[in-house]
């Protein structure tokens, strides 16, 4: 596909996106005459975590605001200017809740890693399962999806992160860890989630139901130990369905 920017011109294209006609030019496209190719792109979050009109989750002391917080303001279909306003309004809410008087006692340290993993096999094995999960999800549960590809999807996240959980207990904790860790937990949930709807609506196109159910539901997604809990909400009355 290609996309036709000559009714902007050359010398306007490049005041008006100086960074894109850069990146242009370097691949020898004149933006503003050439035709610019257009390939597909994986969007952000769209809405997730439930939170409050103050941006509080489930979780004490966490937040979450813009694409990834489910705030009902914008609807179902989240798109990247719709996420200004909720970035500017509800972290500024946020930022006006008081922070909580400390609770409990501290958690106990971890224990110390069993592993004796070189700096260089970490490195590997972390890109290795991190790249795992990126082309897992773009292939099994991008926009357009099938059940069997949701199958399989949860079928190995479910390994995967068996497989990282096990590295957590051997390796020293790094960000590239923990982000990992967090990497397959979220595909595990979106996957699940995605196979529990036997519809399609909004960004979600399941080829083997093509057609939206009614009414209109939410699908919930909770980790329960090992389990991903999912609960259907019934938008019309706000009653639940049921759990599985």
């Amino acid at each position: 596909m290609l996309l036709d920017c000559s009714a902007i011109g050359e010398a306007h294209f490049g005041e008006r996106f100086p960074t894109i006609a850069e990146r242009l030019r370097e691949y020898g496209i004149r933006p503003g005459k050439d035709p610019v190719p257009v390939v597909p792109a994986a969007h952000y979050m769209c809405g997730g975590v439930g939170v409050d009109l103050d941006g509080r989750t489930e979780i004490d002391g966490l937040f979450a605001i813009g694409e990834v917080a489910c705030t009902g303001v914008h609807g179902a279909n989240r798109l990247a200017s719709n996420s200004l306003l909720e970035a500017l309004v509800f972290a500024h809410r946020a930022a006006l809740v008081p922070p909580d008087e400390p609770n409990g006692a501290f958690p106990s340290t971890p224990p110390a890693p069993r592993g004796s993993l070189s700096g260089e096999d970490t490195g590997v094995i972390l890109d290795h399962e991190w790249d795992s999960v990126r082309r897992l999800m773009w292939d099994y549960v991008g926009l357009v999806r099938s059940r069997e590809r949701l199958d399989r999807a949860v079928e190995r996240l479910a390994l995967l992160r068996k497989d990282v959980e096990r590295l957590v207990g051997s390796l020293a904790p790094t960000p590239d860890l923990g982000e990992l860790r967090n990497l397959a937990l979220v595909g595990l949930l979106l996957a699940e989630s995605a196979r529990s709807r036997l519809e399609s609506r909004g960004l979600h196109f399941l080829v083997d139901h093509p057609g939206a159910e009614a009414p209109a539901r939410e699908t919930w997604a909770r980790l329960e130990g090992d389990r991903v809990k999912i609960e259907r909400v019934l938008l019309a009355d706000g009653g639940r369905e049921g759990t599985s």
